[in-house]
């Protein structure tokens, strides 16, 4: 007798079991997103009301009818909060607007509502605190602050777009927050013309453009942590309504035009600055941002833990100083930018192998110190060669003041500049030549990352030993992405010492309150995503950004920075910007089937497809 035992094919796929998700506020679906729709609509409508009665409060809230400062904010939180409830209305959404939502449409109004109502909590909060009590808040603030928490609670009330794990049978609140937090695959959408999928990433780098700008021009801390809130619910929100992926994966099919466009609008954001001190933070961010990128060769490619890399900042800046005709200049001569540039390039380069060559046969923790040790020596010597302790090379704690601006083909960047009718100051000037330093120092990574190189150093990275089994001469390898990593840190090095006029000792530290040092170049790295070409722009952008923008809470900086690190390893490890890799390494999937790493170039791929 023979028994029918019913079998299941296995795919490489574990798919695990799932329960049913409930909402967190039990409302039946219409009703929640219904009354989502009314609290977005009054805290809209609360915004072209006066929320205060004086101007004391900066941003003039006074005015009704004219939104400003973070009423401002408000308004776009609470306008985003409602399309993104219409897209989600019904069984296929409000015609013309399905296409927002191709990964979820419950968790993103549920996301943005929150930050409605967390933007809006803080601008009355923040006039209640500056100006001596909720008595001087006036009935539009009310209105708004009622609208959002409506919205707020109406959204709560949406269930989750996927079920939960079968682990969460009685889901706390925070589990289900967290749960609405993670962004699924958006849906399969219809390829469009190329030329349109062109112009969604030049919109897309033009949002991008705007955002940055009106974040680094906010003139007054209160309006930049309610942008701090506002774009980081909206971000999570269009990550996890799945924008962001399709985004994602359009940039990397037009790989050219997405470089392309970052470049263009970049360039274009001297042109939106008014104010000479923004323009000299968009420079600063490009050179913290540029000397990351450079570090992400070591750590991110090569697996290289290196604790004294602005070691190798200083070397180029102090190259550059010491040959830019400065009067404080001990070696008294003056070269031209060209020479300027490859000399701090050349002797970073030249400290990278002398460092590199005696201590890359340790790892791990072993090389972490030895770095350590460099980054504090290199320090000590610039504070000791004053003519007392050593030789009068670098004038010891004083530094080298007044470092003359540069000249690029009779083009003096110290002097502002009439260019299409815009002014150019002295900082954007300064911030065009860091840009064009950005775009070699991307071209470099990025030629390395897809070598064979670059494939060897990721081979390293993962296990060296049996990288080394393999043929790979890891010492040699290590030893040119350090020299590499050096080099580059040394030509951002060059423009910073002739940007901030001066170079001194104290710059180059492992920990300060004050960017660029070890610690922070390290964290932009982690923090943006390790081994990718944006993420450590952005983390670079917003490590310097906001201890620049709140300078009134520079005490509690390193307290402040150490949570969120905390934060962040324990919600996202894998970074800000991160490739599938490093996803699958860091989140449990399922997925047993090793994806196909999209980061190399189809000549690496289809070779490993044959060799399968």
């Amino acid at each position: 007798m023979t028994t029918n035992i019913p079998t299941q094919k296995t795919t490489g796929t574990t798919t695990p079991p799932t329960t049913e998700a409930t909402p967190l506020i039990p409302l039946p679906p219409t009703a929640a997103r219904a009354i989502t729709l009314a609290g977005s609509a009054v805290a809209l409508a609360g915004t072209f009301l006066a929320w205060t009665w004086t101007e004391e409060f900066p941003g003039n809230l006074t005015v009704t009818g004219y939104p400003g400062g973070l009423q401002v904010l408000t308004l776009t939180g609470a306008l985003l909060t409602l399309l993104f409830t219409l897209a989600g209305w019904g069984p296929t959404g409000v015609k013309g607007l399905r296409w927002l939502t191709p990964g979820g449409t419950n968790s993103p109004v549920r996301l943005l509502a929150l930050g409605v109502l967390g933007t809006t909590g803080y601008a009355m909060g923040a006039i209640a605190q500056e100006l001596g009590g909720l008595v001087n808040l006036e009935p539009g603030a009310w209105v708004s602050g009622t609208g959002a928490l409506i919205a707020a609670a109406g959204a709560l009330g949406l269930p989750a777009d996927r079920p939960h794990d079968a682990s969460d049978t009685q889901p706390t609140l925070w589990a289900r927050l967290r749960h609405s937090l993670t962004a699924p695959e958006p849906r399969r959408a219809t390829p469009l013309p190329a030329w349109t999928e062109i112009l969604v990433i030049a919109a897309g780098f033009g949002t991008g453009l705007y955002v940055f700008a009106y974040g680094i021009g906010t003139e007054y801390s209160e309006l930049f942590i309610g942008f701090l809130i506002t774009t980081a619910f909206a971000f999570t929100a269009l990550n996890r309504a799945g924008l962001l992926q399709r985004l994602s994966a359009l940039t990397a099919k037009h790989r050219n035009v997405t470089l392309t466009a970052a470049f263009v609008a970049a360039i274009c954001f001297p042109f939106t600055q008014t104010n000479d001190q923004f323009a000299l933070i968009g420079a600063n961010i490009l050179i913290f941002a540029t000397v990351a990128l450079g570090l992400n060769v070591v750590v991110g490619l090569a697996g290289l833990l290196d604790l004294g890399y602005v070691a190798f900042l200083g070397v180029g800046a102090y190259a550059a100083a010491l040959v830019s005709g400065s009067p404080q200049s001990t070696i008294g001569v003056h070269f031209p930018f060209w020479a300027a540039v490859l000399t701090g390039a050349l002797a970073s380069l030249v400290f990278g192998v002398v460092i590199g060559a005696p201590t890359l046969r340790l790892r791990g923790d072993y090389l972490a110190i030895v770095t350590l040790g460099f980054g504090e020596i290199f320090r000590i010597t610039m504070n000791n060669l004053n003519g007392n302790s050593g030789p009068d090379v670098t004038n010891g704690s004083n530094g080298i003041p007044n470092i003359p601006d540069l000249e690029v083909l009779g083009f003096n960047l110290g002097l502002p500049h009439d260019v299409l009718g815009h002014e150019l100051t002295r900082s954007g000037n300064y911030y065009l030549l860091m840009l064009l330093f950005t775009a070699i120092v991307v071209l470099v990574f990025r030629r390395s990352a897809e070598s064979r190189i670059g494939r060897a150093w990721v081979a390293i990275r993962e296990d060296e030993t049996a990288a080394t089994a393999m043929g790979i001469n890891s010492f040699r390898l290590k030893l040119l992405a350090f020299a590499l990593g050096a080099s580059l840190a040394g030509l951002a090095g060059t423009v910073q010492a002739h940007v901030s006029y001066s170079v001194t000792p104290e710059q180059y530290q492992f920990a300060g309150s004050v960017p660029p040092n070890s610690a922070f170049l390290l964290a932009a790295v982690i923090l943006g995503g390790m081994g990718t070409i944006s993420g450590p722009l952005i983390g670079a952008a917003l490590l310097y950004l906001i201890p620049a923008k709140l300078q009134f809470m520079a005490e509690y900086q390193l307290l402040l920075f150490g949570i969120a690190l905390m934060l962040l390893m324990r919600f996202r490890p894998e970074g800000l910007v991160a490739d599938r890799r490093k996803q699958l390494e860091f989140h449990e999937t399922g997925h047993l089937d090793v994806p196909e790493d999209t980061s190399l170039p189809e000549s690496a791929t289809g070779v490993t497809k044959a060799g399968a």
